[in-house]
């Protein structure tokens, strides 16, 4: 800030001269109390510089009978898994009051390498929410599983110091920080002192003590109270999670107080268009929690200034001067809709979406599988029983189950009166031709398949079905039209989104986004579907970082050991 403009602020926080622009005639919820004051509030250029008063500006805006509360922060994404680009995700969940994101595009880095996050910090320049990057910490998540790119920390190490880049991204691989595996301790060394993302479902203990002491200081894959209460004591800052398809508002519900509410914050971590549009995004958390009974005060600060302590945005999160004025209006504290937002100062409106410098996409034709058939999706017939991957509603971690499947013709086959399907990972990066499959129950499928390139974290193209020719056409599919999601039945695509972005994001508008993913869900639903989201729920399956058995490309993968399957 200039001295002029420091100038300007104090003046107009003073009242010797009109704000820029005044709030008037509302009140805003103090998070110091939970009170709710009635007051103008006073905003110069990006600052918030009068509140407790009343102030006249140059740009007055009646929001009499309304509430203003700080803007809300997303403290964990990955925008490409909201299958849109950083500029429509803009102009999806900004209206909502989400003023600040905190995203890992290790999605994208993981097909293209530094490349993709290159693509994000010069996108986070131009957004009207802030976005905030966090390097990708895990480009392979594991050693187990054929990705597109590989990033050590000499890959990273540029943008360590970039205005947009707050550190390191969750570090999934927390065998390798235990073992003090060298790749791992070299980045964590490089970024001592920086924001540290964790990732360590069901980690406790000792070795949660070894983990944290490398420095890792947040943690979004907690699902029970439980176990976010363990880590919040030693010293752990939790992000409730609550996305498409990791759902656990719900069990950390207990630990949502105001005594508490210090050391935790929300975040979507993957949230697709339709999922906002019909519910919404960290308003929807919001709305949730204080309807479960949770206080306002405590749950309003975990959406902004608890959030944004955890990663040293120390200019936001209150309503107070010398804050950015990263603000929304809303009707109610229950009700948590946004009338009106304000980032930096900036009234969000159509005409500031269309100010923006839009960067343009990369990553197209990224999906270079083998062309594959029926064939390629036989399981060869054993005498022992049959491990499936079990789907748990809700969650990413699934059950490690035990089958006796049927045999015909020397291999096994799907088990529909059980519910247990036939499930692949197909290399798509060009690199080696894997296929790695197996079984798994949950999905409730009676007919066809689905495929898709979004896997995490990988991306290699994951595929469901009960018949092996509509797996292979579905695969195939995915390859012509650059990667997305596909429906199959009786040899017919029934229903597509393509992907084209790195085979993880759309060319469309959030709204047409939405509204394809909306008939993409009808497609699979006439297939048996039984899930919420069956796409990301697929996805995660590939994960084998998350408890407790996966499937990539390479094989089985028992997580709780960190190896294949050899059985």
């Amino acid at each position: 800030m200039s001295v002029e403009q420091l100038g300007k602020c104090i003046d107009q926080g003073r009242g010797l001269t009109q704000s820029d622009l005044v709030l008037k005639g509302g009140r805003f919820l103090d998070l110091v109390t939970g009170e709710l004051v009635e007051s103008d509030i006073a905003i110069c250029g990006d600052k918030i510089v009068g509140t407790f008063g009343e102030y006249a500006g140059i740009k007055e805006i009646d929001i009499s009978n309304k509430i203003v509360v700080p803007g809300f922060i997303d403290t964990h994404l990955h925008i490409e898994s909201s299958l849109v680009t950083p500029f429509e995700f803009d102009r999806c969940v900004t209206p909502r009051g989400i003023t600040t994101a905190i995203c890992d595009p290790h999605e994208i880095a993981n097909v293209c390498g530094i490349e993709g996050i290159a693509y994000f910090v010069d996108c986070a320049q131009h957004t009207v929410l802030d976005i905030r990057v966090q390097l990708s910490s895990c480009v392979p998540a594991t050693n187990m599983e054929t990705s597109g790119a590989r990033l050590d920390f000499a890959d990273l190490e540029p943008y360590r110091d970039n205005a947009k880049v707050i550190g390191l991204a969750e570090f999934m691989n927390f065998p390798g920080v235990l073992n003090k595996d060298p790749v791992a301790m070299e980045k964590l060394a490089g970024f001592e002192g920086r924001h540290i993302d964790g990732h360590a479902p069901l980690l406790g203990g000792r070795d949660l003590n070894g983990y944290l002491a490398a420095g890792i200081g947040t943690e979004h894959e907690a699902t029970s109270a439980e176990e976010a209460l363990e880590k919040m004591r030693k010293g752990m800052h939790i992000l409730i999670r609550e996305g498409s398809v990791s759902k656990d508002l719900e069990a950390l519900m207990p630990i949502i107080t105001e005594r508490s509410s210090a050391f935790i914050a929300f975040c979507t971590d993957d949230r697709n268009p339709l999922d906002i549009a019909e519910y919404g995004h960290i308003d929807h958390m919001i709305r949730t929690a204080i309807q479960r009974g949770a206080l306002p005060l405590a749950v309003y600060r975990a959406a902004s200034l608890s959030a944004a302590r955890a990663f040293g945005l120390t200019d936001r999160g209150m309503v107070a001067p010398g804050w950015r004025a990263d603000l929304v209006i809303v009707d109610s504290l229950e009700g948590c809709n946004a009338s009106q937002v304000i980032v930096a100062g900036n009234i969000v409106n159509e005409a500031l979406f269309k100010n923006r410098t839009i960067i343009p996409p990369i990553g197209r034709n990224s999906v270079h599988a083998n062309t594959v058939n029926a064939i390629d999706f036989t399981i060869p017939a054993t005498n022992k029983p049959t491990r499936v991957i079990g789907i748990v509603p809700g969650r990413i971690i699934t059950e490690n189950l035990v089958a006796d499947m049927p045999m015909e013709n020397g291999s096994k086959r799907v088990d529909l009166a059980n519910d247990n399907i036939k499930m692949a990972v197909v290399e798509r990066h060009g690199k080696n031709g894997n296929i790695g499959t197996c079984f798994v129950n949950g999905f409730g499928l009676k007919s066809g398949a689905i495929a898709s390139t979004v896997c995490h974290d990988h991306h290699n193209i994951a595929v469901i079905g009960v018949d092996d020719s509509d797996m292979a056409i579905a695969v195939n599919r995915l390859g012509e039209i650059e990667g997305g999601f596909v429906v199959v039945q009786d040899g017919q695509v029934i229903g597509e989104v393509a992907l084209p972005i790195a085979g993880l994001m759309s060319l469309m508008s959030y709204e047409d986004v939405r509204d394809a993913l909306g008939e993409l869900r009808g497609a699979a639903i006439s297939l048996g579907v039984t899930l919420e989201e069956p796409f990301l729920q697929l996805a995660f399956l590939a994960l084998p970082v998350i408890p407790h058995l996966k499937l990539t490309d390479m094989g089985l993968v028992d997580v709780d050991k960190f190896a294949f399957v050899d059985d």
